[in-house]
């Protein structure tokens, strides 16, 4: 696309833009007394309109039914958790069965190593990109002393080349026939969550899968945001959480994929629960767990039914706007905000985008490295209205989300970062 910097060509972006009608059903926050240039998805989504109203009917019911509320009327809680499934397997590329929404992602990251992290005294080893989320950090560290062994003999981190960014996918392939009969597990991201990389799950998981090891990742950075296809793929399992892209609240409920091959394995060694307990048994409240069908085996508790309200609230708007063409827009206004970055920084030195160049090895997120002016850049864009992510040591996050912004937001950015170029030179 041939991209203009001018007011004018951003204007008329959004005026084609057949998705601009969902920014409208979203609450932006004030910065300043202004409303904030919001880029900041990839760690809060905004608020959907519909979140209130879905949470007063739950209030209503509970208040009207209380416990009868469980089997009456037309949300019986008993069967909550269906409601979120045809957008979920629609989101992720699965089949609804092989997805439910439950618990927030540590727990079940933890839930499903269970399942998938049987270590031998041959395969022990787990691949994990160097520098993930802490949560994935401290969720594979405990899991392996859990089993008695040295996180460091065992955990694999892989690394960018020397004076790269971002990892290579034929390294990841190497490293993974590299381990080989030693490889248990590889437990990566889906998107990267300081470099903004999408890796190549399919190419991962077919490899994976060749030198007899699980595929299994955490997508709480990919999740409504890159085109996910987990059951082509063949991938494992999957686990992520909704309040970033999926725009469900903060520290809302998680959700898991686990790959229908699974779906009627009672020997599978797992954590139990009520809810995970086969639901035409589940009140003779007897002796033995039968687990359910698919994903839904994998519950604990009865699911939290105002959190699931304010998710599907959410999941509603996606299912409207077509996570495919999110995508596609997705493409257009990220390569937008970075061709105004790159036209605008040029030969300054300040910044580097160190997010893969190609769209298809991202999402919406575009990540810079600060080389001058440090944290003193991110307050200086943050007076001026721009909402996005300092990660420490010295990288910007910001990420353009195709389901509530706009080409206009983008333009704006762009005249505030010129600006601070002048300004930070």
């Amino acid at each position: 696309m041939n991209y203009q910097y001018s007011e004018s060509f951003a204007r008329e972006m959004d005026q084609k833009d057949p998705l601009a009608k969902f920014r409208d059903q979203f609450i932006f926050p004030q910065v300043n007394g202004g409303e904030a240039i919001y880029f900041c998805g990839n760690s809060l989504g905004l608020q959907p309109k519909t979140v209130r109203k879905g949470l007063d009917r739950e209030l209503h019911n509970w208040a009207q039914m209380a416990v009868d509320g469980h089997f009456h009327g037309e949300d019986a809680w008993f069967y909550a958790k269906n409601k979120s499934k045809p957008a979920l397997a629609e989101i992720m590329g699965a089949h609804e069965h092989e997805v439910v929404a439950m618990n927030n992602l540590s727990v079940n990251l933890h839930l499903l190593m269970v399942s998938f992290y049987r270590p031998t005294a041959k395969r022990y080893k787990i691949i994990v990109e160097a520098g993930a989320f802490p949560s994935d950090q401290y969720m594979l560290e405990t899991q392996v002393k859990f089993h008695g062994l040295n996180p460091e003999e065992v955990i694999v981190e892989l690394k960018p080349r020397s004076g790269e960014h971002t990892l290579r996918t034929e390294d990841i392939v190497a490293e993974i026939k590299k381990q080989g009969d030693a490889l248990a597990l590889v437990n990566m991201a889906g998107i990267q969550y300081y470099s903004g990389q999408l890796f190549d799950l399919e190419a991962i998981t077919k490899v994976a899968h060749e030198v007899g090891a699980f595929a299994g990742f955490d997508l709480a950075h990919a999740a409504g945001n890159a085109l996910l296809k987990l059951h082509d793929w063949d991938v494992d399992f999957a686990t992520w959480c909704s309040y970033k892209y999926m725009n469900s609240g903060p520290g809302n409920i998680s959700g898991i994929y686990v790959h229908e091959r699974f779906a009627e394995r009672p020997d599978l060694p797992r954590f139990a629960g009520w809810w995970g307990h086969d639901e035409g048994q589940r009140f003779k409240m007897e002796k033995g767990f039968l687990p359910m069908f698919g994903a839904d085996g994998w519950q604990l508790a009865n699911t939290n039914i105002l959190a699931l309200a304010a998710h599907q609230a959410s999941l509603d708007i996606f299912m409207e706007a077509g996570i495919e063409n999110l995508r596609d827009k997705s493409i257009s206004l990220t390569g937008y905000m970075e061709y105004l970055i790159r036209e605008i920084s040029g030969e300054s030195g300040i910044l580097e985008i160190i997010t893969p160049e190609n769209p298809s090895e991202r999402g919406c997120q575009l990540s810079l490295l600060i080389h001058r002016g440090g944290k003193a850049v991110f307050d200086e864009w943050y007076q001026h209205g721009v909402v996005g992510d300092w990660r420490n040591p010295n990288v910007i996050r910001l990420a353009p989300t195709p389901l509530y912004n706009s080409y206009m937001d983008v333009y704006r950015f762009a005249k505030i970062l010129e600006q601070s170029i002048k300004k930070f030179a």
